[in-house]
């Protein structure tokens, strides 16, 4: 999958949790709710141990990218520190969100193709418009 197709999709993700809880005004940043749900998903498959090192791996090549995310760790359980800094009004709209949640996603789709990460992806969020993305389609860029 192409970088510019996993950061699309990272960002409809983004943009589909922020709007999705608008109610609570202490929630947590749209981007921890992406990953946690992603963590959920991906420990039942991979085990706990297994998304760690999927988790620190996109961490890794996300904090290449942008020093945004110099604060931010994944603890033993797969679950990420040091987002909270974004403030609970994060709405996919930082970059390092956009960049982590695409490496995740990206390597996701190194490990299992492009099939199975979109039904990942469809069976989390059944309501986002996911259909329509290059990843569906199988085009490559």
């Amino acid at each position: 999958m192409p970088p510019s197709v996993s950061q699309d999709l990272a960002r409809r993700l983004l943009v589909c949790e922020a709007l999705s809880d608008t109610s609570s005004p202490t929630s947590q940043p749209a981007a921890i709710r992406v990953f946690e749900k992603l963590r959920r998903t991906l420990s039942e498959l991979a085990g706990v141990a297994g998304f760690h090192s999927l988790a620190s791996r996109a961490l890794t090549l996300a904090k290449s990218e942008t020093s945004d995310l110099s604060a931010v760790h994944v603890m033993v359980d797969g679950s990420l520190e040091g987002m909270q800094q974004f403030g609970p009004q994060g709405n996919g709209d930082h970059a390092g969100d956009v960049i982590l949640i695409a490496q995740l996603l990206g390597l996701l789709n190194v490990f299992v193709g492009e099939a199975l990460t979109l039904s990942l992806l469809q069976d989390v969020w059944a309501d986002a418009a996911l259909e329509d993305s290059d990843i569906g389609q199988g085009r490559k860029e």
